[in-house]
């Protein structure tokens, strides 16, 4: 039986000050601002921008396209989306079919949400297990699925 084994880890990231990264963790052509913390076993895929001053926690996933502001809390296994399946399927490496994610500033997600790919403007709160499937254009807490505004 033949395998390959791919050993990423951290490699080739661009870093602020005051960083920590927290391992086991795969970060690969990513860039992520100063005083940001990253817990474990968490996934950053290269050309994802994560601003200043951001709590990423364990589990979770932000694919390439994402791009997430200053001062933003991701929680426990929050996983972002970037293929929607438009083709009936997934998209299988034709990045062509890919869409983008942009979180403002201000952001809290909470853990297990899910965010497909969206914008998120500043401000605004993402219960946890939420599924964020359109845009969020108003600041306030958004829960549920599909996440709708609560208050």
């Amino acid at each position: 039986m033949a395998y390959t084994v791919r050993n990423i880890a951290i490699k080739d990231i661009i870093v602020g000050d005051n960083v920590i990264i927290t391992e086991p963790a795969n970060l690969y052509g990513c860039t992520i601002g100063s005083n940001c913390f990253v817990g474990p076993f968490v996934e950053i895929q290269k050309g994802a921008v994560i601003g200043s001053n951001c709590k990423i926690q364990s589990h979770s996933f932000i694919c390439e396209l994402v791009t997430i502001g200053n001062n933003c809390f991701i929680g426990h296994g929050v996983m972002f989306v970037n293929d929607t399946f438009s083709t009936g399927k997934p998209a299988n490496g034709n990045k062509d079919l890919w869409q983008k994610t942009t979180i403002g500033n201000q952001v809290s997600i909470g853990s297990n949400a899910t965010i497909l790919p969206v914008s998120i403007c500043d401000n605004v709160v993402i219960g946890a297990g939420a599924v964020v499937t359109k845009n969020i254009t108003e600041a306030g807490t958004y829960a549920g699925n599909p996440a709708v505004k609560l208050k």
